[in-house]
């Protein structure tokens, strides 16, 4: 490599970021001109530049592997994949979130700034290809998230949801950070292939204790036990449409930062990993099954429900072969529609300025709204993983996997605690139908519709055209290996 390519890298591979990145510095200034009044048009602009990252990232050739700024960012199969998955959470959030900051009178151009700049930093979590550059796209999502979790500075339980959040969030960024540094002490290097090779040479006990800080950090991003402890109340506390984005879009870039560390960094020593990714994976199965049943609040059992799928998705990665990786990604696919398309139903449960988020505000919806009734309904039948709806194969992807790699126990605990969740995901049902119905909410505005609306025909369509989304996620998960 000459000095010419040192100073100035091949900017195609990060053309999506970088259109982020211009974008977003766009919009800054127009918000910072106009105003208050800029609102409505720093939205539009937001959602036009992630439409536009979003081309970009399928438009690159799908089978193509190029790394560029000296290694540090790589692009193929995998990244494209979550980082289409990221954008597709990103502006599903800003779509969420229109009519509800405009009804509490907390509209402001700051909130789809911060969404696109948290973006960037996942789509960088996606495409790193060494220890610094998933750092920095880890600091750069989480400091955008701390801000928008207190984003109604109003509410007392926004501010405290953006506090607990930041606090704990410091914690295992330095967590992450010095399992990073054990790493790098250990391998005398941060890139992801040169470690792959100093681990061929000789692992030590420094390298697999880096390996459980590093583990602990991801877990925390990922809300997986035991580092989940902030989720529920961070969910409950921030707003609703901060909390619809907090369990879609950073969950495809966590659980991507997780696939990547692992995969490409640690095959080497996967028995030690491994053994980690098996105790989060069941802990957190059980915990969110079981801690559910007894939340009232739909924002809370939302919380342990993201919980519960973080962990099956983890015994696809558990597995550490090319099929578990195929398997978290239709997983999180999945996973994604279906929680969109739930807290667009949530958010539509309002009454003028006051919204209900209990699950007995849910009563008799079927007689009041049939239609989102029906919707919500299917959504949680998926998301109980009830055929032959789409959560159904996503969760058969895992466990398919798991019983492949002779992982047959966590397969079974995964089915069991299943049948636990479907409890709390039915309970939701029986409410709407067999209840005694309350008076009728308002109609959903044109965001909701649009994201239930696509939410919706995913979680239907896939039982009848698989194809593609499987040819997809197996070549995201072939480009790994």
């Amino acid at each position: 490599m000459n000095a010419a390519q040192i100073v100035m890298p091949a900017l195609g591979p990060a053309l999506p970021e970088l259109i982020l990145s211009v974008g977003v510095l766009v919009l800054i200034l127009y918000g910072a001109f106009k105003g208050e009044r800029s609102t409505e048009g720093v939205s539009v602009g937001a959602l036009i530049i992630l439409i536009l990252a979003l081309f970009a990232v399928v438009s690159q050739p799908f089978g193509a592997k190029v790394t560029t700024f000296n290694g540090s960012f790589i692009v193929d199969g995998f990244a494209r994949f979550m980082k289409a998955l990221t954008l597709i959470g990103s502006a599903a959030a800003i779509l969420l979130a229109k009519e509800h900051f405009e009804r509490e009178r907390i509209a402001r151009f700051e909130y789809p700034i911060l969404i696109v700049l948290a973006t960037i930093g996942m789509m960088v979590m996606a495409s790193a290809n060494d220890l610094i550059a998933l750092y920095m796209g880890l600091e750069l999502q989480s400091l955008a998230a701390y801000v928008i979790a207190s984003f109604h500075r109003d509410d007392v339980r926004s501010t405290e949801a953006g506090l607990k959040y930041f606090v704990l969030g410091a914690l295992s960024s330095g967590m992450l950070l010095y399992g990073a540094s054990l790493v790098y002490g250990f391998t005398g290097t941060v890139s992801f292939p040169h470690i792959v090779t100093a681990l061929r040479e000789g692992s030590g006990i420094g390298v697999v204790l880096g390996v459980v800080f590093v583990a602990a950090g991801v877990s925390f991003k990922l809300a997986a036990v035991p580092f989940h402890m902030w989720t529920p109340d961070v969910y409950e506390g921030a707003p609703t449409p901060v909390t619809a984005f907090f369990a879609s879009a950073p969950k495809m870039a966590a659980m991507a930062m997780a696939v990547r560390v692992f995969i490409g960094a640690f095959p080497v020593i996967t028995p030690e990993w491994q053994q980690i990714i098996v105790f989060v994976s069941i802990a957190s199965m059980a915990l969110g099954s079981f801690a559910a049943i007894g939340q009232r609040n739909l924002k809370r059992l939302m919380a342990y429900s993201s919980i519960a799928n973080v962990g099956y998705a983890l015994i696809g990665l558990a597995t550490g072969t090319q099929q578990g990786v195929e398997g978290v990604a239709i997983y999180m696919a999945i996973y994604l529609a279906m929680t969109l398309g739930a807290f667009a139903v949530i958010l539509s449960l309002r009454r003028g300025r006051q919204m209900y988020e209990t699950i007995d505000d849910l009563s008799g919806l079927s007689r009041t709204h049939p239609l989102v009734a029906f919707l919500l309904a299917m959504m949680m039948f998926s998301l109980a993983g009830i055929p032959p709806l789409a959560g159904f194969f996503a969760k058969w992807s895992v466990f398919a996997a798991a019983i492949q790699a002779k992982l047959v126990l966590l397969a079974v605990i995964g089915v069991v605690t299943s049948v636990v969740g479907s409890y709390y995901y039915l309970r939701l049902v029986k409410v709407m139908y067999f209840d005694e119905p309350a008076e009728a909410y308002e109609p959903m505005g044109p965001g909701l519709r649009i994201v239930l609306g696509l939410s919706s025909v995913v979680v239907v369509l896939y039982v009848f055209n698989p194809a593609p989304l499987v040819s997809l996620a197996g070549a995201a998960a072939k480009s790994l290996f």
